[in-house]
């Protein structure tokens, strides 16, 4: 077949312009990487856990954090979005299905739905429509949670999870996929993210100017200061400075250079995921980045080839090749069930939106390296509400220290008593546990807030407010009420510094961490009679010490 398309003298068929086979070539799985099947099948089963954590995790969180009566309620971030924009543009600015409904019912049954297509996705039922209906679900929460999604590790997964829906094959049942190879676009867009988190996050190390960088310090306290460690971090950080050095030097090498082993043959990719492989396996296990590290754990895997596995997994070829066969002896199934002019549109689609996102995507990264480069701007700023072409940078500036703020209650104004945390290990003798891919936004967003001031952080006074009156949602996000009877009378939020103890401490106290008091953080709140909420007292830190 291919060798008549590129003699049309064979065929009674009029001559095709070569851009057309370019074209072709690059976005239709007629021409598709037939050589990725294999890879292609593994990677969205990773991709569905990916999902399927996200999802658990905000089943477990989000009446508390963006509910009718949560700490950042997504019916005022979406009556705030209605009344600063015009029409049927508030969709746009705010993609989410939240605007159908932002009760807690529906808030729930959106997390529900994609947890139940993470679960058909990991089973390989109807990958291109449960794919669909994960991004659409998972959009809804970013994009109505304000605080609570302003991370790069939702933006990576709703680029990732977009793109595979052009990655991913059709059908109910499809198997490997033999009869539609992933197209090349999908296939080069993934592995250009995967390249982008890398590279970018180099590039932001050097050009933010931080001198941790630069004099090979980033590492040192980097265990400790980081939002959620492990007690694997512990003991690292206890590992002496020229350890940490090195560290430092070798994520800098692997972030702006060996991560270009992607361009050279076959060999030296196979070699590149081992490398980036064992890489986030220490990454993961001494700090706790949610999914993020896993999804680029899991987008390494589209560096092999099917030839590579195939020893690895001929038990699952084996398994899978009944079902392919029946898809290679019969015409592909959209074929059958739609007409041509339908499958045109179908491809001319997806050569639009995918060179849209690469457009987006290259531009971002020129204009990292090259600020005043002109490109027009317009393209990018139309998709950047639905986070599907993102600029990446991590750790461009290290934190210099590790602050925790603790909420306390009190009913007399002189006796205090903490709220416990559930992720967060603000007892001195709790080691720091492992619980990625799961994440905790509350506790997360605690850790941005403590290097800020409270009044840019309005989801901490709000979390005071619902303590005052015993919100149930809200106290889910801790892992106890210790005032389980009747609210506090007041409620203050204090800012403390936490260090890892040393060895010699930690034998003989057995604590994990030490800490010092810095000060209140926000204003003590007091809930009158009345039912109104009053401000007894304003904090006396106004900006964090870093």
């Amino acid at each position: 077949m291919v060798n008549s398309l590129f003699n049309p003298a064979e065929t009674d068929e009029p001559a095709v312009p070569w851009w057309k086979h370019g074209v072709r070539w690059l976005f239709s799985s007629e021409f598709g990487a037939s050589n990725r099947l294999l890879v292609r099948w593994i990677f969205l089963r990773t991709l569905a856990l990916i999902y399927l954590s996200a999802f658990y995790s905000l089943l477990r969180q989000v009446k508390g954090l963006i509910g009718t009566e949560g700490i950042l309620p997504a019916h005022d971030y979406l009556q705030m979005v209605a009344r600063s924009t015009d029409g049927i543009s508030r969709f746009w600015y705010a993609p989410s299905l939240y605007w159908i409904s932002s009760s807690n019912p529906a808030i729930v049954a959106i997390c529900w739905i994609g947890l139940i297509a993470s679960v058909l996705l990991l089973f390989n039922l109807w990958p291109r429509g449960t794919l669909l209906i994960c991004f659409l679900c998972f959009l809804a929460f970013v994009s109505a949670a304000g605080d609570f999604s302003s991370y790069q590790s939702d933006g990576m997964l709703l680029e990732a999870g977009f793109i595979s829906l052009f990655f991913a094959p059709p059908g109910f049942w499809p198997g490997l996929g033999r009869s539609h190879p992933p197209s090349r676009a999908s296939l080069f867009l993934l592995q250009w993210e995967w390249l982008r988190i890398y590279f970018e996050s180099g590039i932001v190390k050097l050009a933010s100017g931080d001198p941790q960088w630069r004099n090979f310090t980033a590492m040192d306290e980097y265990y400790q200061n980081g939002p959620l460690p492990t007690w694997i971090g512990w003991y690292l950080q206890h590992l002496p400075h020229r350890f940490h050095a090195f560290t430092v030097a070798a994520t800098l090498v692997m972030e702006l250079g060996l991560i270009w082993m992607i361009l050279l043959p076959r060999r030296w990719r196979i070699l590149l995921f081992f490398l980036v492989t064992g890489w986030q396996f220490v990454v993961i296990s001494t700090a706790n980045y949610a999914f993020l590290n896993y999804l680029v754990l899991f987008l390494g895997i589209l560096l092999l080839d099917d030839r590579f596995l195939a020893g690895i997994w001929n038990r699952l070829r084996r398994r899978s090749a009944e079902i392919d066969k029946r898809a290679d002896v019969q015409p592909p199934a959209d074929s059958r069930m739609f007409p041509r002019h339908f499958r045109a549109f179908k491809f001319a689609v997806s050569a639009v939106v995918l060179t849209w996102i690469f457009y987006n995507t290259s531009a971002q990264l020129v204009h990292l390296l090259f600020r005043s480069a002109p490109l027009p701007a317009l393209p990018i700023v139309a998709l950047e509400p639905f986070r599907i072409s993102n600029q990446y940078g991590l750790f461009a500036v290290m934190t210099r220290g590790r602050y925790e703020i603790e909420f306390q209650g009190s009913n007399d104004g002189a006796t205090w008593t903490p709220y416990p945390f559930r992720y967060k290990s603000l007892a001195l003798n709790q080691p720091p546990g492992i619980y990625a891919p799961y994440q905790p936004r509350f506790d997360w967003n605690l850790w941005f807030a403590s290097l800020d001031t409270w009044r840019n952080n309005a989801f901490v006074p709000n979390t005071e407010i619902l303590l005052l009156s015993n919100n149930k949602d809200v106290l889910n996000l801790f892992a106890g009420n210790p005032f389980p009877s009747a609210p506090p009378r007041q409620v203050r939020a204090m800012l403390w510094q936490y260090w890892f103890t040393s060895m010699d401490e930690k034998r003989q106290t057995g604590n994990w961490w030490r800490r010092e008091l810095l000060g209140q953080y926000a204003p003590t709140l007091e809930l009158r009679a009345n039912g109104t909420v009053h401000m007894v007292e304003l904090p006396d830190l106004e900006s964090p010490q870093r």
